[in-house]
């Protein structure tokens, strides 16, 4: 997924995925680190990055069923 909002810098990158990270003044921090532990759950990746010239690009992968199977 890509946005086109503030973006991410790179200290935020490193943080955004750890338990009670937030930048929002309402918000809890467990959003991305609930998302991130369903896939690799599933044996996926789950990363974010900032997108230029502003906002952010979230992507992740999961196996396929034939590479499960293996």
């Amino acid at each position: 997924m890509r946005d086109s909002g503030i973006g991410l810098d790179r200290e935020t990158v490193d943080k955004i995925f750890s338990p009670f990270f937030t930048t929002k003044a309402k918000g809890m921090g467990m959003g991305l680190t609930i998302c991130r532990s369903i896939i690799e759950a599933h044996g996926g990746r789950l990363w974010a990055s900032p997108a230029e010239p502003h906002g952010a690009l979230f992507q992740f992968t999961l196996p396929s069923k034939a590479q499960v199977d293996l």
